[in-house]
């Protein structure tokens, strides 16, 4: 979330230190920083925090923690006003578990236009865009506070019918099979029932994505006098799985998806109301607050002693009970215990083990003594795996190359009961499919690894799940006969290049190949290569060759990586053919076939310069 330092001195009376001191205080206690442009810091809140940190508020209240100075204001812990009814607003929730509170407002006589130089420097700040002053502020307050917030156009919804109330409906429901929406940015959505809409309820016609977006239907303008504010939760499950269905990702959506608590929307609406009010003018005729089951806050205890045994610490019931202070948690202490009831905003404490974190990295980590972990009783037994070490070294020594691939396979005896791809729902009950891909793609990359017309050799150990138990399994793309291995190859040998496979249960200690030196790293490119080749008529002398070897790095122009001999032979009269071909790739792009092509010309040009005959 990106915060600004101005913005965060609102909730302090002393003064804040520099960007940097506050960067530095997040990252070792809190979160990392992402980016810092003048007082703009880009922060990256971690999931089990986004309930509450997703905001100014929940940031400063960090900082407070952090740097131990008073935090002089908390729009949380301020009373919330009692607002004013009426029958003017009706409000539906289908399914209390997808809507968990929602609160309607209306608000009449709104001047929409440009908002103050103030709000508009603050939103602009984070990197907002601003709109006007009724659309700014519900976004400052989402920014403010962690609440989202929408403001509908009142005189865009249907009319009640005749013989109502006269009150404007708004619904919450699963959206219908193929019905389709139009947002505030002008793109269709075409949704399916497992997605939640606001509607205007009378005309049963969505007006808002869920927790995601709103819909031009009801969209407020320059030309806007009556408003409906909507300050609800959503469940983050529902909404997580319809942003990512839609491809529709938005700061709303972010923060529902993390599940703040339902007891936000009423400090959001107190203040959206009180600020639109303010630089819009207009008269809150009425608010609707639909809350079908309130969640309980239980208290969470830890001993002391189980603060300090999980950290490996030696901190102080006094060193403990000062970080619960800062943090502004109500806290019992009864002798050594520590029962902390949250305040619901803190929808992470929950177990013993997070009120040990949170005395951890407030006190700071660097305040734990490091402690060498204990030696095992007894030396354990590496010798299976020394084994198919050195059986990996014979092979490298060989010329083969290591791969190593997922797990996951279409096909398998164990299916996955939440695979991360739907393509790939089972466990690999043999290496053979993957290595197969893998020596694919590992002929596309051959010239730059592998002397020339050198087909690649590739092996992979790795752990198979058949339905009789799982072993670990060497495959190799050519045989190694000498190995004498275990007669396993059966069929695949005639599919695969000879394809040579071992179950790897009994090689162990007394397995002893051939040591090799693996040699110094370099570094390779992320950009494709090109290759050439070039053929010509040289004297017989290693003095020439070296020659042309020395004009290819002068004329490769800084992209030419490898120059390999693939032909020579010498004729009746001396003169000697030599055939080699040019790899050129970069470390910064990727190239085009009439740049190199244009270096090629500069190459045979310089050849020729030389007296040589290119062919």
């Amino acid at each position: 979330m990106k915060v600004s330092l101005k913005w965060l001195q609102n909730y302090f009376e002393k003064p804040l230190p520099n960007a940097e001191m506050v960067s530095d205080a997040y990252t070792f206690h809190a979160f990392e920083i992402d980016e810092m442009q003048g007082d703009m810091l880009d922060v990256k809140v971690l999931p089990n925090r986004a309930a509450d940190c997703l905001s100014h508020r929940g940031l400063a209240k960090e900082l407070a923690a952090i740097l131990n100075i008073p935090f002089a204001k908390d729009p949380l812990a301020e009373a919330l006003p009692d607002f004013p009814n009426s029958n003017k607003l009706s409000v539906e929730i289908e399914d209390s578990r997808k809507c968990l509170r929602y609160m309607g407002a209306v608000v009449r006589g709104v001047k929409v236009g440009p908002s103050p130089v103030w709000l508009k420097e603050a939103i602009e700040s984070v990197g907002q865009r601003s709109i006007n002053n009724v659309v700014d502020a519900t976004n400052y307050v989402m920014l403010n506070i962690g609440q989202p917030l929408h403001a509908f156009d009142a005189s865009k919804l249907s009319n009640p019918p005749a013989g109502g109330d006269g009150a404007v409906a708004i619904g919450i429901r699963n959206a219908k099979r193929g019905e389709k929406i139009t947002t505030l940015s002008n793109e269709v959505y075409e949704l399916s029932e497992n997605i939640v809409v606001i509607t205007d309820a009378h005309a049963d016609a969505p007006i808002a994505l869920a927790g995601i977006k709103g819909g031009k239907l009801a969209e407020v303008t320059m030309d806007t006098t009556d408003l409906v504010i909507e300050s609800a939760n959503f469940d983050g499950t529902t909404t997580r799985r319809a942003a990512q269905a839609l491809k529709l990702f938005t700061d709303a959506s972010l923060r529902f998806q993390n599940r703040p608590s339902p007891e936000l929307a009423a400090y959001g609406m107190r203040d959206v109301l009180a600020l639109i009010t303010l630089i819009a003018g207009g008269e809150v005729e009425c608010v609707v607050d639909e809350y079908p089951a309130r969640p309980q806050v239980a208290s969470v205890s830890v001993p002391l002693a189980r603060i300090n045994s999980v950290l490996g610490s030696d901190f102080s019931h006094a060193q403990a009970a000062d970080v619960f202070r800062r943090l502004g948690l109500e806290t019992r202490i009864e002798r050594d215990v520590f029962t902390v009831t949250p305040s619901f905003e803190r929808t992470d404490l929950i177990i013993p083990e997070d009120l040990v974190e949170e005395v951890g990295r407030i006190l700071g980590y660097d305040q734990v003594p490091p402690t060498a972990l204990p030696m095992p009783a007894t030396a354990p037994d590496q010798s299976r795996f020394h084994g198919i070490e050195r059986m990996k070294d014979q092979l490298i020594e060989q010329g083969f190359i290591e791969v190593s691939t997922q797990s996951f396979a279409k096909k398998g005896d164990i299916l996955l009961a939440n695979p991360l791809d739907k393509n790939m729902p089972a466990l690999r009950i043999t290496l053979e499919d993957n290595l197969k891909d893998a020596l694919t793609r590992a002929k596309y990359v051959a010239p730059l690894v592998l002397a020339p017309n050198q087909k690649p050799k590739l092996f992979e150990v790795g752990t198979v799940f058949p339905k009789e138990g799982e072993f670990i399994e060497l495959r190799m793309t050519e045989r190694v006969p000498e190995w004498g291995l275990p007669a396993q190859t059966g069929e695949s040998a005639n599919t695969f290049d000879n394809l040579s496979i071992a179950k790897l249960e009994d090689y162990g200690k007394d397995y002893v190949p051939v040591r090799y030196d693996l040699g110094v790293y370099q570094p390779f490119s992320l950009y494709p290569f090109i290759t050439r080749d070039v053929s010509m008529w040289i004297s017989n002398s290693d003095e020439a060759r070296g020659v042309v070897l020395r004009l290819f790095a002068e004329r490769g122009s800084g992209i030419l990586r490898q120059v390999q001999l693939v032909d020579q032979f010498t004729n009746k009269e001396g003169r000697q053919s030599l055939a080699f071909r040019l790899i050129f790739q970069s470390f910064e792009r990727t190239l085009t076939d009439e740049e190199v092509n244009g270096v090629m010309e500069h190459i045979h040009a310089a050849l020729a310069s030389k007296g040589y005959e290119v062919r």
